[in-house]
């Protein structure tokens, strides 16, 4: 099976509980006031339900033909809407969530990152590249997303930048590049990529100076931070009474803005102690140890009409299981066989067929799952 393409504002995609708009914040980033009027509007015109996704976007969920020019004219206001779907698919950048605020950061890699946004609405030129086209660009820190799958990646390693392109088997690092070429050359990449996929390598290396260093992946950090607070979502779903909540403490703690990840956590500019209560009382996330973070889950049934089970109810009762058994590994529950929710292989996978999951050969109901921590699951 097919996964779908990557929705966005001007080319929704159906799912089982109505159209979904994914939103590509500029640089990764939206004011608090952005984030609030994002929040009334997927409450007023959708569902309530704001996904998180591992591209560092946002998705309102519940939408209809309808309510979608309202959408659109209010995306307009607040500069989020691109001019055609195409621009839109193809701006697509991750960057550091911490950048400019991480003390540990070979660079502030922001001004790049806003010049690639510029250069890649400019580029009429690139409207064949390949689908789910993305670019990262990383400052490294503590908070690294240099570990991350994109297309072309750039990360910091000191006064230079690490090329890498992807590859099936991960980011083949292939070299150096001054950061003042950094956009010439991801540029030029991908429109030497266009109408290729992933597993044929574009050629770039007689651009590149050698390797210098390959980056350090940083890792997910909840809670109080140097000079922010980050806050992840269960399974990457907001709820807009939650993202509302969220905004108005942030707020209240003197934050200006809200950062997007790709682990399905946002990061506020202030190191404020009541953020992280507020977060914790509105059902949020802010403790690296929390037993659900192990798990990513698809929405499920009855939210998509391709699952027939609840994925993240029975990833729920997982996380309960897991943490009872003292199992640490990863875990990934899809609806059905198209996997989606994590791109990675997962310790444990369960994926969904005709009401039951299979695990490895073995075919079983949630009713089922405290034997997985007992017999392997290739059994």
């Amino acid at each position: 099976m097919r996964k779908g393409w990557c929705p966005g504002a001007l080319r929704p995609m159906p799912s089982g509980d109505g159209l979904i708009v994914r939103i590509r914040p500029r640089c990764g980033a939206l004011s608090l006031a952005q984030a609030a009027t994002l929040a009334d509007l997927a409450e007023r015109l959708g569902n309530g339900h704001i996904d998180l996704t591992r591209r560092a976007n946002l998705q309102i969920r519940g939408l209809t033909q309808e309510s979608l020019p309202q959408l659109h004219e209010a995306l307009r206001r607040l500069d989020l809407l691109d001019g055609d779907p195409e621009t839109e698919a193809r701006r697509n950048i991750m960057l550091s969530p911490l950048a400019g605020l991480d003390s540990t950061e070979w660079l502030d890699v922001r001004s790049i990152a806003a010049a690639l946004d510029r250069a890649l609405v400019a580029e009429i030129g690139l409207r064949s590249l390949p689908a789910k086209f993305g670019m990262l660009v990383d400052g490294g820190g503590a908070l690294s997303i240099a570990g991350e799958r994109a297309d072309i990646c750039l990360a910091a390693t000191g006064e230079t930048f690490a090329f890498g392109l992807d590859t099936p088997l991960g980011t083949a690092w292939l070299g150096s590049v001054a950061p003042g070429r950094t956009v010439e050359i991801a540029i030029a990449a991908a429109r030497a990529m266009q109408g290729r996929m992933r597993e044929h390598p574009v050629d770039v290396q007689s651009m590149l100076s050698p390797l210098v260093a390959t980056p350090q992946p940083g890792a997910r950090r909840l809670g109080l931070l140097e000079n922010a607070v980050g806050v992840a979502a269960p399974f990457g779903r907001l709820e807009a009474r939650q993202l509302r909540h969220l905004v108005e403490s942030a707020d209240r703690a003197k934050a200006t803005g809200m950062r997007l990840s790709p682990w399905r956590s946002v990061y506020f500019d202030v190191r404020d102690e009541l953020l992280i209560e507020d977060a914790h009382a509105a059902g949020l996330i802010v403790d690296d140890r929390h037993p659900l973070l192990l798990i990513d889950a698809c929405p499920g049934a009855p939210g998509c009409v391709s699952s027939s089970v609840d994925a993240r109810g029975d990833a729920r009762r997982l996380a309960v299981l897991a943490a009872e058994h003292g199992y640490r590994g990863s875990i990934h529950v899809s609806g059905c066989a198209k996997r989606c929710a994590r791109s990675a292989p997962a310790d444990l996978t369960l994926v969904g067929e005709d009401g039951r999951y299979r695990a490895g050969r073995r075919l079983l109901r949630s009713t089922d799952f405290p034997t997985l921590f007992k017999v392997p699951v290739d059994a």
